[in-house]
């Protein structure tokens, strides 16, 4: 058994594995040993889970090796553990600019990482990506916190910091470029497609509410975008800080 600890969405855990590549994979956000909040161990039956998932998602058989899908289960686990610290996962892209955090979540294929690619092209050294895939947001009464993680996507794109979200944008693909703002019952159902779902009902209840709860602290907006420098521009003058900003 392979043991580490690690500090994720500023809490600690201590992860127990069977391979070495989950270490590997989360070697940015080591911390040295200690008492940690969370313990984090996986089994064989947890790959074989995984697996099982992964053939239902991509209607395949083919085999995954073990220890990528381990590294899959030590994320669930993490996910799920988290949850008593008011943290969700989303699948999306989130970048950072000037110390404010924008998440763009969509369906796979929509062009999420591309469309984080354009703002850094546009905003240079300004933009820094927090995660490309999946990263993690704690929610509360007072804001609402971004997090990197090393589960970041095909690109590996991502930043271990801890960054206020500003906006949420929901993406769909268009000729042309429009952007507008959505309500939050609106944005709702396009937050939970792309949020993790849990298997108990107190879990599941727990993660609406937490839900409901972001809509009320963060921007929120739709649009309709297409792969050009254009689409990032008409994106940051729509969702950047304003004058009036604090």
């Amino acid at each position: 058994m392979s043991v580490g600890f690690y500090r994720f969405a500023d809490h600690t855990v201590e992860l127990r594995s069977l391979y070495e590549a989950v270490h590997r994979l989360c070697a940015d956000y080591a911390i040295p040993p200690q008492d940690t909040e969370l313990l984090i161990q996986t089994t064989e039956g947890d790959a074989a889970y995984e697996q099982k998932i992964y053939a239902q998602t991509y209607s395949t058989a083919h085999e995954q090796p073990a220890e990528a899908l381990e590294c899959l289960a030590v994320y669930r686990k993490l996910v799920r553990a988290l949850l008593q610290y008011d943290v969700l996962l989303f699948h999306g892209s989130a970048v950072a600019v000037d110390g404010k955090a924008y998440l763009f979540i969509a369906p796979s294929g929509t062009g999420k990482s591309t469309h984080t690619r354009l703002w850094r092209e546009l905003l240079g050294d300004r933009a820094v990506m927090v995660n490309d895939d999946k990263p993690l947001v704690h929610v509360s009464e007072t804001g609402v916190t971004i997090y990197g993680t090393p589960w970041d996507g095909k690109h590996h794109l991502s930043s271990n910091i801890a960054v206020p979200l500003r906006a949420i944008c929901v993406l769909e693909r268009a000729a042309e470029n429009c952007i507008a703002p959505i309500s939050p019952v609106e944005a709702f159902s396009f937050l939970l497609r792309q949020s993790y779902r849990y298997e108990s009902e107190a879990d599941e209840q727990k993660a609406l509410a937490l839900l409901d709860l972001l809509t009320q602290q963060v921007q929120l907006c739709r649009m309709g975008c297409n792969q050009m420098l254009s689409a990032a521009e008409t994106a940051w003058n729509a969702m950047k800080p304003g004058d009036n900003d604090a």
